[in-house]
């Protein structure tokens, strides 16, 4: 059978790429570009046309078929693909940091940008080609060969910790079950976690998992205590000393990957790894980023320590008089319900997924005039996978996207938007359009229910559909910049948080729901309830968010290579500070915080924080001009959606608001602006 991966066009052969395929396709095409680079570099004089551009397009080929195994390594691990996964690694690296530190091309390069010639580019190819130097220089390309070889080293044990990282977390999570015949032990649960339980056990009484759908569901409504505890404790131990399998502790890898991201960082010029990730940042230093956080941190926790004393006081009318970190949510739940007549699974049956989509479907078309189509005419991973095509208000296709939403076995837990593709035009006219993937963990469809989400489930939904849109609405022709390449870190989280501010929109939100067996939309006096409650527990939230990105930021910013591991006491000395919620002392949520330590947010988890500033500074001009304004919305995507990073984040940010960015939208969203007594 010929290999899938050799042929990705139109569209990969998602259903025939086996493991056996893998190595193949990736490291003969390593050698082969490897090999083409000296023929280039031998020209006389260098230009964008005889450099750049053939280099792009054996990038591209690459790109796309790594992005397939990449992708599947996420969406339907097996022990075959993770062995092939983690063979190519290594060479990659080593192709990668070739590349990053080859002496000739950095000259060639820098002679593009110092021939009069240079002016003449468009700005996209100029900001790639400044880009490029930028990364050379981070790269270590002025090193002596010895400290060359440093670095090389620290890339090549950095992909395969951070890789070794994920799979203890995902093998750790596959690894635990919870069965019962007693369904007694369930009760509180919401029907369809107890059903899908059921049929996690295939009919022989009940099975819990760690996968996210079925744990939040236990840890927010299950009445029996003992069984919250059993499932915290499992949960918060993962992959951790305290785990079950010592074969998955990330204990020696978390510090491996940090004393290494720091002689990285050192090697280069810089203090610190925290140092190194903000050179291509919108934040400059790591004061300017500490002030902000602590900043947020002082206006959240008054909010934060009131709903706890709300909350203890409220668990002590129940009956509960000591709060244990387990019993945070569930009893969250229930003050929540006796507040404000609202839980989130009051609202589930008039979420069904297909509605959703529609009604996310047809707001962004309103905005941007694009329209979306399913097609069922190609290959995917997953029966459960769906694919759509993108077409502007001329009918012309724009990009193309695949959704995997349901939980899974084999399958990394949380949210995500990858890309498959770039937007790039060639010099033989060919342009490759943006394809994307759109992936979360819903709970799936059940027996002949449809797969119906929680007002959180829509608002996740939003989000990664904002980083899926920024990628396939570019109009930046040239790939290192268009979609979400070359956007700064703290930055790239813009167009998703600002698409949640429409999930609380009246008008959406009756696009969005429709009760799966009625089809009657959300009621009023249901929805003035959600409204009600949607500062419940702000500040609570907001601290917990700044708890992770003070102790990503501290740990990478003051990391010691002489001194014993401080990760968990960090932790420890942060949650002092701004933690209002009781903390298990086995809980290990660092050996599971994949973000941070297999993830691309390194020292830069305040992004969510920082470019959570910004969308909601957008969305306020929204709020003053007319929340379906078309002027607005066309300036949204003329200076943001469609730009990439053809120019700077606050210079995009300032071309769409006038002005820089204020927290002030940030903290009358999150309801954490009112006058409040903290007496």
């Amino acid at each position: 059978m010929k290999n899938p991966l050799l042929s990705l066009d139109p569209l990969p052969a998602f259903d025939s790429i086996k493991a056996e395929h893998v190595v193949p396709a990736i490291l003969p095409l390593l050698e082969e570009h490897l090999a083409a680079l000296p023929p280039l570099l031998s020209q006389d004089h260098f230009t964008w046309d005889n450099l750049i551009e053939p280099l792009t397009e054996k990038d591209v080929t690459l790109a796309k078929r790594w992005a397939c195994v990449s992708h599947l390594h996420g969406v339907m691990n097996s022990p075959a693909l993770n062995e092939a996964y983690e063979a190519c690694l290594p060479k990659l690296s080593e192709y990668s940091t070739t590349l990053s530190q080859h002496p000739a091309l950095y000259k060639a390069i820098q002679a593009i940008v110092d021939d009069t010639a240079f002016v003449q580019l468009s700005p996209a190819k100029q900001k790639a080609l400044h880009n490029a130097l930028r990364d050379f220089r981070l790269s270590g390309v002025d090193l002596p060969a010895d400290k060359k070889q440093q670095y090389a080293d620290c890339q090549l044990k950095l992909a395969d910790l951070t890789n070794q990282y994920q799979q203890h977390l995902l093998d750790a999570t596959n690894a635990w079950t919870w069965h019962t015949d007693d369904a007694s032990h369930l009760a509180g649960l919401p029907e369809h976690a107890i059903e899908a339980a059921k049929e996690t056990a295939e009919g022989k009484g009940y099975t819990l998992t760690l996968q996210a759908p079925c744990y939040l569901a236990v840890m927010s409504y299950a009445d029996d205590r003992a069984l919250r505890e059993k499932l915290y404790r499992a949960f918060t131990t993962r992959a951790s000393d305290l785990g079950q399998h010592a074969e998955h502790d990330n204990t020696q890898t978390m510090d491996d990957i940090l004393r290494t991201r720091h002689e990285t960082a050192q090697l280069v010029g810089f203090n610190s790894f925290a140092d190194y990730s903000l050179a291509t940042k919108m934040a400059k230093t790591t004061e300017e980023v500490d002030t902000f956080l602590q900043d947020l941190a002082k206006r959240a926790l008054p909010y934060a320590k009131k709903e706890m004393d709300e909350l203890r006081a409220f668990a002590v009318s129940q009956g509960c008089d000591t709060l244990h970190a387990w019993d945070i949510a569930y009893y969250s739940e229930k003050q929540r319900q006796a507040l404000f007549n609202f839980n989130d699974e009051m609202i589930r049956p008039y979420f069904p997924l297909h509605k959703a989509l529609e009604g996310l479907f047809w707001l962004v078309g309103q905005l941007y005039d694009v329209t979306f189509k399913a097609r069922t005419d190609v290959s995917v991973w997953h029966e459960h996978v769906q694919f759509f095509d993108v077409f502007d208000k001329n009918e012309q296709l724009q990009g193309q996207f695949y959704v995997d939403l349901f939980a899974r076995p084999h399958k990394r837990s949380g949210a995500w938007m990858d890309d498959l593709q770039g937007r790039h035009q060639f010099l033989k006219g060919q342009t490759n359009i943006p394809i994307a993937f759109l992936v979360c963990n819903f709970s799936a469809p059940l027996g002949d229910k449809p797969a119906l989400l929680t007002h959180d489930d829509v608002i996740t939904l939003f989000h990664e559909c904002g980083h899926t849109l920024h990628h396939l609405l570019t109009k930046i022709d040239c790939l290192d910049v268009s979609g979400i390449n070359g956007v700064a870190w703290d930055a790239v989280e813009l167009p998703s948080q600002f698409m949640e501010n429409w999930c609380w929109d009246r008008t959406i939100v009756d696009k969005l729901s429709g009760h799966y067996e009625t089809g009657t939309p959300l009621p009023d006096a249901l929805f003035q309830n959600m409204l009600d409650a949607k500062h419940f527990q702000a500040g609570m939230h907001m601290v917990r968010q700044l708890e992770f990105s003070l102790f990503d930021f501290t740990i990478h910013a003051n990391f010691d290579p002489k001194a014993p591991s401080k990760i968990q006491s960090t932790l420890n000395d942060i949650r002092e500070t701004c933690c209002v919620t009781p903390i298990a002392d086995f809980n290990r949520f660092q050996h599971g915080f994949s973000h941070i330590f297999a993830g691309g947010y390194a020292a830069g988890y305040y992004s969510y924080k920082w470019a959570e500033v910004l969308s909601s500074d957008a969305f306020s001009r929204f709020e003053e001009e007319g929340l379906f304004n078309k002027g607005v919305a066309q300036d949204f995507l003329n200076n943001i959606l469609s730009q990439g990073g053809v120019k700077d984040a606050d210079v995009l940010f300032a071309a769409f608001r006038g002005r820089a960015p204020t927290v002030d939208a940030l903290l009358r969203h999150n309801g954490l602006s009112e006058t409040t007594d903290f007496s």
